[in-house]
């Protein structure tokens, strides 16, 4: 049984992951500062919350905390002293990271090199898991975009996550500190609650409200988080994952229409308007998975189509219409 520390352990990724290790018997320490970034005026906050830790909140440690306080990451590393450290705490999704800039790069910028300082000073860390995204790419130049593809981010958040990628990088050649970092890519599924295109796509279709696609042929490789959570927990204990950067998506990109006619398949009165692809966001696509698949033994169990009606029944079951 391992020790493991989740920051952002509250979140929808890191709540997925908890769970999976948890049902494999290790000790999760959860440790956010439980901040939202969604008006709680536009969503149901509580349920998302409650069903995140459902059946498992008293098998795990919760500590209320934030990565961006050098303070709060001693605290933490040196009152449970873990033997990994899986690092979500950012903000969820560049939209967001867009508007509050500041609060962005500090989420992820301060907080890795917070950790990464308290991990080399501490020590009795096996191996630090940094959590990037398929948005460092910026424009795809191919597909399926692997994991050596240039890195050229179009926005904050993309810009944040590479910085934050070097630094774990860094610290790793010059401290001797084990790492993996995960890009992941479009994730969705029950108890999403940052407005991520999924999501909103799937709640405007439940409560009759048009779905807005802007560049309807915008494809992306969208992922179940069991599947994202999965692959986490296989880049952990993997010896093959050393120091090793891997893409963990379905690695099959999907178009926004696309998406749209299989929610058409389960609530047949959409009201869809098109609009013009936004060249503030990057092009992008499929993302080569075959390193995750080699090394990991990663194999995505969803595809769109399943993931997508499990999600519905989850909104139609848990939240207000």
């Amino acid at each position: 049984m391992a020790k493991i520390l989740i920051t952002g352990g509250a979140g929808f990724i890191g709540s997925n992951i908890a769970r999976e290790l948890v049902e494999d018997g290790h000790e999760v320490i959860i440790f956010d500062p439980f901040i939202q970034y969604v008006s709680p005026f536009e969503t149901d906050l509580h349920v998302p919350l409650t069903k995140r830790f459902e059946g498992i909140v008293h098998k795990v440690i919760i500590e209320r905390g934030d990565a961006r306080y050098v303070r709060d990451v001693h605290r933490i590393l040196e009152k449970y002293k873990p033997e990994y450290v899986i690092h979500l705490a950012a903000m969820p999704i560049s939209t967001i990271s867009n508007v509050f800039i500041g609060e962005a790069i500090d989420c992820t910028m301060l907080s890795t090199s917070h950790l990464l300082e308290a991990i080399k000073d501490i020590g009795g860390v096996k191996r630090f898991i940094y959590t990037s995204s398929s948005m460092v790419y910026g424009d795809f130049k191919y597909t399926p975009v692997d994991e050596e593809h240039p890195k050229n981010p179009k926005d904050l958040y993309g810009g944040a996550k590479l910085a934050g990628e070097i630094l774990t990088q860094a610290y790793g050649r010059r401290f001797g500190i084990e790492y993996v970092i995960i890009r992941p890519s479009a994730v969705y599924g029950p108890t999403d609650m940052n407005k991520r295109v999924s999501q909103i796509f799937v709640e405007n279709a439940l409560k009759g409200k048009e779905l807005v696609l802007e560049g309807p042929d915008t494809r992306l490789d969208f992922t179940n988080v069991k599947d994202t959570a999965h692959g986490f927990v296989l880049a952990m204990f993997s010896e093959n994952a050393k120091n090793e950067v891997f893409n963990i998506t379905s690695g099959d990109a999907k178009s926004l229409r696309e998406l749209v006619a299989i929610i058409r398949e389960i609530i047949p009165d959409l009201k869809v308007i098109e609009k013009p692809f936004n060249s503030a966001m990057p092009e992008r696509g499929t993302l080569d998975i075959s390193k995750a698949k080699r090394l990991l033994g990663f194999e995505p169990k969803y595809n769109l189509k399943e993931g997508i009606k499990e999600y519905i029944e989850f909104l139609k079951q848990h939240h207000k219409q």
